[in-house]
């Protein structure tokens, strides 16, 4: 089964060293076939729009290289049987919340994982952003609070 992992982990050092060394190697031993985005587009492709230096050409081809991120990252969902997303921070990341959309769009399963404790409801009755959650839930997905209970959740599929 592939499963893509929606999330902004990949932006920081931390977010990384979380994604690589407890995330993604706890959702393998799920059986899952992880769809990794941030694998997705070639690093050097990233670099040529970071390198250059502030200006027009940098604007240009950062236009270039998003498009061509969300495009695979658009295709992914497409191929993927289930979307897993990570839900922390104050607030759902946009690009994460995009990605749910997407997938409830095409009809497929999302899993929620929100190990983060803080607040981050539109009100007392959501565990997060109320769209974000009625379109995992109304997949027939769920939000777990911990990897475990996600990891859990993930191998009764």
């Amino acid at each position: 089964m592939n499963a893509y992992i929606a999330s902004p982990l990949g932006f920081s050092e931390a977010g990384r060293h979380y994604y690589h060394g407890i995330l993604i190697p706890a959702l393998r031993e799920s059986s899952l076939n992880i769809v990794d985005p941030w694998q997705l587009t070639p690093q050097h492709l990233i670099q040529s729009a970071a390198s250059l230096p502030t200006g027009p050409e940098r604007i240009e081809r950062w236009r270039e290289v998003n498009a061509l991120i969300a495009r695979n990252n658009a295709e992914a969902i497409r191929q993927c049987d289930i979307l897993i997303a990570i839900l922390d921070g104050t607030d759902v990341d946009s690009g994460t919340a995009a990605e749910v959309g997407y997938a409830f769009a095409l009809d497929k399963k999302i899993f929620g994982y929100r190990g983060d404790f803080r607040l981050s409801a539109d009100n007392e009755g959501s565990i997060v952003n109320l769209q974000v959650e009625y379109f995992i839930l109304a997949s027939g997905g769920t939000i777990h609070r911990s990897l475990a209970e996600l990891t859990q959740a993930l191998r009764t599929l």
